[in-house]
């Protein structure tokens, strides 16, 4: 049954979903203590896409497509793949609280690629939010923590790449597989196909994969798996099966605040008036980004 407003329950799903995605940063820090990031990002698409396929032949979806569209569905695990490289390998040199605001940028790379590429023209309130979004990246830049060295440098940059393989993903599928396949198969395209480029990195550039193992690190390891990469992203598929998709991105901009405050909780990290800025900044701009009329 589908919707045209965000009720109650859909409200709540989201507001659920966007927690689960800000406190998956932290997670990350948390397995970055035991296990080399890339091998960890493998391990995470590889445990997803074994629960996804099984998820698959439980509602009787064909796994995959032939032709064109499975190529196009390597293509976008090729980009996914890169995104979770270079998100996670990020994540060892700066803060969970700096990460989150600036993988947020994917959504402006989205606005400004779709405008360019997909003829979906910038308007008045889109156009603000992007203003608002990078004057907010440069008071995060500014706001620098007293630990700020040139390996959070590093890392911050590491993020802003994450995040422009993260809208190259989106505007690839929607301009090749939106509407054209089963969400389910665009989820399993993603994981299934990042594999082999997240090995192919791990192999090359990580010399020791396992350094530590303990309750923390598995933990970790099952929560951005199972949790996010499997649970929470099967119930974003449903949702927007049910609600009006552009209403539910709006909610997107609370996954930044989620981000930055579990790093504040959980990792001690620390709150400078730059940062906090910053997000307030950004945030603001997902919403513009976002926002639809009705």
């Amino acid at each position: 049954m589908t919707k045209d407003h965000i009720d109650l329950k859909g409200a709540a799903t989201i507001l659920m979903l966007t927690l689960l995605w800000g406190l998956n940063y932290p997670a990350i820090k948390f397995s970055n203590a035991g296990l080399s990031p890339i091998f960890t990002a493998l391990l995470r698409s590889s445990i997803a896409s074994i629960l996804g396929i099984i998820y698959c032949i439980s509602i009787k979806q064909p796994l995959f497509h032939k032709g064109i569209t499975l190529l196009h569905g390597f293509i976008v695990g090729l980009l996914f793949g890169l995104e979770f490289i270079f998100l996670y390998l990020g994540m060892l040199y700066t803060d969970a609280a700096r990460s989150v605001i600036f993988v947020y940028l994917s959504p402006f790379v989205v606005a400004i690629g779709a405008h360019i590429l997909l003829k979906e023209r910038l308007n008045i309130i889109k156009t603000i939010g992007l203003i608002l979004a990078f004057f907010g990246i440069y008071l995060v830049f500014k706001g620098k923590p007293s630990a700020y060295n040139r390996l959070m440098l590093l890392g911050d940059m590491l993020e802003i790449m994450a995040a422009i393989f993260w809208g190259a993903t989106t505007l690839y599928i929607k301009k090749y597989l939106a509407h054209k396949v089963h969400p389910i198969n665009t989820f399993l395209y993603q994981l299934v196909f990042s594999i082999p480029v997240i090995f192919v990195c791990a192999y090359v550039l990580e010399d020791v994969w396992i350094r530590d193992i303990n309750p923390i690190v598995i933990g970790s390891v099952i929560y951005q798996s199972f949790i996010v990469a499997f649970v929470s992203y099967l119930m974003w598929f449903k949702l927007i099966h049910i609600y009006p998709v552009g209403k539910l991105s709006v909610f997107t901009f609370l996954t930044p605040i989620f981000g930055v405050f579990s790093g504040i909780l959980f990792l001690k990290e620390q709150l400078t008036i730059g940062l906090t800025l910053g997000l307030i900044l950004v945030c603001f701009g997902i919403y513009c980004a976002n926002y639809t009329k009705g």
